[in-house]
């Protein structure tokens, strides 16, 4: 955590600091630092992993004649920085006081400005003070991977891993209704908002400088897929030896750790292959998965099966149902910001599980979006045939399905037919249509839409494949707004670090050719990375349909947790936002079977627990307190 003073630096502020870093200690209880001159203090709680002994933060750096220079606090892993430390040494002379990684974030910078940024290899979130200069620099890696939230203040602006920790120099949290809307439709607030409207996000890809009380932020990475062809049987070999080797590179680094590394292993093909790149780093490889004993929703015997294949030590975690409902508050707490993605409970469970084992895990976020493993990625093929048609015929079509019983197949294609891409398809998520929205939402704002989130990112595609346009749209919205938030923060949650193998930036650079012939072939998803991975992953594996960690909510809300959830929305005081009559109408018909209402009703429970939590101060989960030693 850190506050950069426009002014003077107030007394107040690093005991706000200090108060911050209590509520974030489950990122780092192995130690805590916080160091302040006059117009800076810096917080930094240590989840220890590189150089143990002597990589501790705020991290000081200098030259022989400036030592005091710089000072950093960075949350994450530059897993280059061997690299980056030698280059530095030799070209530039840089001295290093420690083993660690940070070090070549803060000399990289001095020697080569801002642009350095565009050199590490990692995930990252950090601020750099330059104390000579009077001036901050900081940056969010490539992908969204770290989180990186931000206040302004009126003496001066305020980061932090966590929006909790902000908040004891902004107080009490209040409901941004724009980022609420979104989070309907979407269930996540999306960058840079936050539900909280005194809060916003540093976006992925981006870097900041603040100097002379002014903020400025500038995207470094544009990510573009811009597809080359692969003709004739070599061509395609090569292709999947490029896919191969670089995902071995990047296993190999993310293997890079003073503490001892396992991996999550769900069943798909993402996380098996992971897993079997990194048994050839480490022969004791643990791996660790949940599951509820649901019918349909385990994937235990086929992450058995496949721990089996790869000669690895499987380690489950079996969910209850009252672990759910009793749990979500607490969830929600770490969360900061609601996610209304029920995955968030498993991945929980088998964090806790696998920090009873290992310090670090990999896991296989991020394939899907490289290379193109939504099953939703082939209706740009089966909708076709409507491309070309006449805009009028099309909208006559829409106006057909309009009029069409619900449940009539052939419905939702021609609804979906008759749309746009960029107004049909706003990303993997889609709780509530915007349509659905007057009625449940007390003020519903018709000017609020999903376009504000995707549009910036489909104008940037215009002339790309139809796959590589929600494929872009995916890394700004669906990756950093869902997929990473509820992988760190439930990791974290349990002081257990994520590695992604696959977010990596030279990953990014094989896949973002890969055309769409070779990601959507043989009526299936990932085609080209499937066969690239044909000698590592098992074959029960290769083709399996994707599940993840499935929830039985869909069960659940029929049973015994209806009356929990009938609790949350007749007790929550959040009757300014939603209706509660039309939240128990979905829930009730829900019960009832008249439709699958489990996504909608999770989604306004979450919220009204973050309420409940942020806003009106009714539930206080019991957080487990970490106790390590302060130095100040």
């Amino acid at each position: 955590m850190t506050f950069i003073s426009t002014g003077t630096l107030r007394a107040e502020r690093v005991d706000q600091v200090r108060a911050g870093m209590v509520q974030q200690r489950h990122r780092g209880p192995d130690d805590t630092e916080i160091w302040h001159d006059d117009r800076v203090v810096m917080g930094f709680n240590r989840l220890s992993i590189i150089d143990i002994e002597n990589s501790g933060q705020p991290l000081r750096w200098g030259t022989p004649e400036e030592p005091d220079r710089y000072w950093m606090v960075f949350n994450g892993e530059i897993y280059n920085y061997l690299e980056l430390r030698d280059e530095l040494a030799a070209d530039d002379g840089a001295v290093f006081r420690t083993e660690g990684d940070g070090e070549a974030i803060v000399a990289g910078y001095h020697y080569h400005g801002a642009a350095w940024v565009s050199r590490l290899r990692g995930m990252f979130a950090f601020v750099i003070w330059d104390a000579k200069e009077k001036k901050a620099f900081g940056a969010r890696d490539w992908f969204g991977i770290k989180p990186l939230y931000t206040a302004t203040t009126e003496d001066g602006f305020a980061f932090s891993s966590e929006a909790k920790s902000l908040r004891e120099l902004t107080g009490t949290a209040e409901v941004n209704t724009r980022a609420l809307q979104h989070y309907l439709v979407l269930q996540y607030a999306p960058e840079p908002e936050s539900l909280d409207a005194r809060l916003t996000k540093i976006e992925s890809g981006c870097s900041f400088t603040i100097e002379d009380g002014r903020f400025e932020q500038t995207r470094y990475f544009h990510p573009v897929f811009d597809s080359k062809p692969v003709t004739g049987v070599q061509a395609q070999e090569d292709l999947y030896d490029r896919i191969a080797a670089v995902l071995d590179d990047s296993v190999a680094k993310h293997m890079r750790a003073d503490v001892t590394v396992g991996s999550f292993l769900s069943g798909g093909i993402d996380s098996t292959a992971i897993a079997a790149l990194a048994k050839r780093y480490n022969p004791d490889l643990l791996t660790f998965t949940a599951a509820f004993k649901a019918e349909g929703y385990s994937e235990n015997d086929v992450a058995d099966e496949s721990a089996k294949a790869i000669g690895v030590e499987h380690v489950t975690r079996w969910v209850t149902e009252e672990e759910l409902t009793r749990t979500l508050p607490l969830i929600i707490w770490y969360l900061d910001d609601p996610v209304a993605d029920p995955a968030l409970v498993p991945l929980y469970f088998v964090a806790n599980e696998a920090r009873k084992h290992v310090k670090v895990v990999l896991s296989g976020e991020g394939a899907d979006e490289f290379f193109g493993g939504y099953t939703i990625y082939h209706e740009p093929v089966s909708l076709a045939p409507f491309e070309k048609l006449p805009a009028g015929l099309r909208r006559g079509l829409g106006a057909v399905s309009r009029v069409l019983p619900n449940g009539m197949r052939g419905k939702d294609m021609l609804r979906r037919g008759a749309l746009r891409l960029e107004d049909r398809y706003y990303g993997n998520a889609r709780i509530f249509r915007e349509d659905q929205l007057p009625g449940l939402l007390r003020s519903y704002d018709p000017s609020i839409s999903f376009h504000d989130v995707t549009d910036p990112a489909y104008a940037l595609s215009q002339g790309w494949d139809p796959v590589q346009r929600m494929q872009h749209v995916d890394l700004f919205s669906w990756l950093r707004g869902d997929i990473l938030v509820k992988a760190d923060r439930m990791t974290m949650a349990n002081s257990l670090e994520l590695r992604v193998p696959f977010l990596d930036k030279e990953v990014f650079e094989v896949a973002r050719h890969i055309p769409m012939s070779e990601k959507l072939a043989e009526n299936t998803t990932k085609y080209a990375m499937r066969k690239a991975l044909e000698r590592i992953v098992p074959a029960h594996v290769l083709h399996r349909r994707k599940l993840g960690f499935p929830v039985p909510t869909r069960v659940y809300l029929k049973g015994d947790s209806y009356a929990w959830a009938r609790d949350i929305i007749t007790n929550s005081p959040t009757d300014e936002f939603i209706d509660p009559q039309a939240a128990m109408k979905l829930l009730d018909e829900h019960r009832a079977g008249v439709a699958d209402h489990s996504r909608r009703v999770w989604t306004i429970v979450c919220f009204m627990l973050w309420y409940d939590i942020f806003v009106a101060g009714t539930i206080t989960p019991e957080v487990p307190r970490p106790e390590y030693p302060v130095r100040l």
